[in-house]
């Protein structure tokens, strides 16, 4: 069971929720928030996030990224705790797992809606799905092309944030395209922590990450626009929305951002950048709840 935690990667849990999180937040402020749709939302995107972890464990793993030279955050396959075929009866399982719970969110949230919205929804949930599996598994898998920062954007952000919100109001506001995108550079910041220290090992065995592609020195500055980049959507969405003091309340969350800003301009070795992984997702949750709760207050 520990092997299975650890593969798990708990510490990713908390990114995984925070574009639910932003999306309920900003529903709320509407008045429309739902607890039924909130739950199974984060369930769901729970389910997902394990299933991208272990799915990330097996491809790096049988694909010969990961090998003996990797000593931080050592990965199940690799180290043999858990075998290539058990982990794909995991990733099996917790496809049917996303699957079944994302339908039951679509059920719960669309009962008296229309059919076009549940095949829309549908269609998102099978292609993040997909996109969770062959991020690193496949003949091609597009994080191994540099894609994967799209990808978390794409999910971690617009979809997540813009997606969750409509399943509580049921209408699209193309401002929110502002938080969503401030939710999504932070969610990629933790994948180009993640990147930046495996450069070496990903330079070495053929996975091109943005931070390969850049090398560390321009992966630095890349980090720094993505917070920076995320913490100036926010800025520009409460200017445009300003009601209170208290919109400003995920300015707490900017001291912490410098910090983790320059740990990994600094660090050198893979042991010096790994603590900032954690710390980049749990930073990025506080953004979303200071954030949303200065929208309610």
């Amino acid at each position: 069971m520990q092997h299975w935690l650890s593969a798990a990667r708990p510490r990713t849990l908390p990114l995984a929720l925070a574009s639910i999180l932003m999306g309920s937040f900003l529903a709320a402020s509407t008045g429309a928030f739902r607890w039924d749709v909130f739950g199974l939302a984060a369930l769901t995107t729970v389910f997902l996030q394990i299933l991208s972890n272990f799915a990330n464990d097996y491809g790096d793993g049988v694909n010969g990224v990961d090998t003996a030279e990797r000593t931080v955050a050592v990965r199940a396959v690799q180290s043999g705790r858990i075998t290539a075929a058990q982990m794909q009866r995991a990733i099996l399982l917790f496809s049917v797992l996303s699957f079944g719970s994302g339908v039951s969110l679509l059920a719960v949230s669309f009962r008296d809606g229309s059919w076009r919205d549940v095949f829309v929804f549908l269609g998102l949930g099978l292609l993040a799905i997909l996109a969770a599996i062959t991020y690193t598994v496949g003949r091609k898998p597009y994080g191994y092309l540099g894609l994967g920062d799209l990808s978390v954007l794409l999910f971690f952000g617009w979809v997540g944030v813009l997606g969750t919100f409509y399943l509580h109001t049921r209408r699209f506001d193309p401002l929110l395209l502002l938080p969503a995108t401030a939710c999504g550079l932070l969610a990629v910041g933790v994948l180009n922590v993640n990147n930046i220290r495996d450069i070496e090992s990903d330079r070495r065995n053929g996975k091109n990450s943005i931070p390969v592609r850049l090398g560390r020195a321009r992966a630095s500055r890349y980090h720094w626009a993505l917070l920076l980049g995320g913490f100036a959507c926010a800025v520009a969405y409460v200017l445009l929305r300003y009601e209170s003091a208290w919109q400003w309340l995920f300015v707490v969350s900017l001291p912490l951002l410098v910090r983790i800003g320059l740990g990994v301009s600094r660090g050198q070795r893979p042991a010096d950048i790994d603590p900032y992984l954690k710390q980049m997702a749990l930073t990025t949750l506080l953004f979303v709840v200071a954030f949303g709760v200065g929208q309610l207050l």
